[in-house]
């Protein structure tokens, strides 16, 4: 499909990359702000024994995986980053692709969100943290990332037709046989 940039277009891009930029703008903040507050502090408890705000520097992925490994993910993010905004700039701007627009929107703010963490300090600064049931310790960019995948699996699995999946990702449209 051959994509054109009209007025409209133009105008969901150029709202999309703000929001984008807000995004990324709450989650420095609120990481700034844990650094303020809580770095060499004990973790405060909102809800005593099920959830608190924990201080944690994270040099891997999600549940530390892959720890220490900066420049991997830098290189992976740098891709993916690359990946997803040409797919958003390319995304149809009927109304119905709204969901898709505000899944990229999420994912692409969390992963900057991130990444700026690991360019500047190395490591991710997370926060959050679910003590009733252990869960990693996480931050806002992270709840951006997830609630992002969350939408797409929904979204992707129930919400859109093979044929719109393919106007938003052309590169998985099989080939008609002659």
């Amino acid at each position: 499909m051959k994509t054109s940039f009209n007025k409209q277009k133009t105008i969901q891009t150029a709202v999309g990359f703000f929001l984008i930029f807000l995004l990324i703008l709450l989650d420095q903040i609120t990481k700034y702000l844990a650094v303020i507050h809580l770095k060499n502090a004990p973790a405060f408890e909102l809800i005593p024994g099920v959830f608190e705000l924990y201080y944690l520097e994270n040099q891997g992925a999600a549940f530390s995986i892959l720890w220490g490994q900066k420049n991997f993910f830098i290189v992976l993010t740098v891709i993916l980053l690359i990946i997803m905004f040409y797919l958003y700039v390319h995304m149809p701007e009927d109304k119905r692709f709204f969901i898709a627009r505000a899944i990229f929107v999420l994912v692409i703010a969390g992963a900057i969100g991130n990444f700026i963490d690991r360019c500047i300090h190395n490591y991710v600064i997370d926060f959050f943290y679910f003590k009733l049931i252990n869960f990693a310790v996480f931050n806002v960019a992270d709840i951006y990332i997830t609630v992002g995948a969350a939408l797409f699996i929904f979204t992707f699995c129930f919400y859109y037709k093979e044929e719109e999946i393919n106007m938003i990702f052309p590169f998985l449209e099989k080939k008609k046989e002659k």
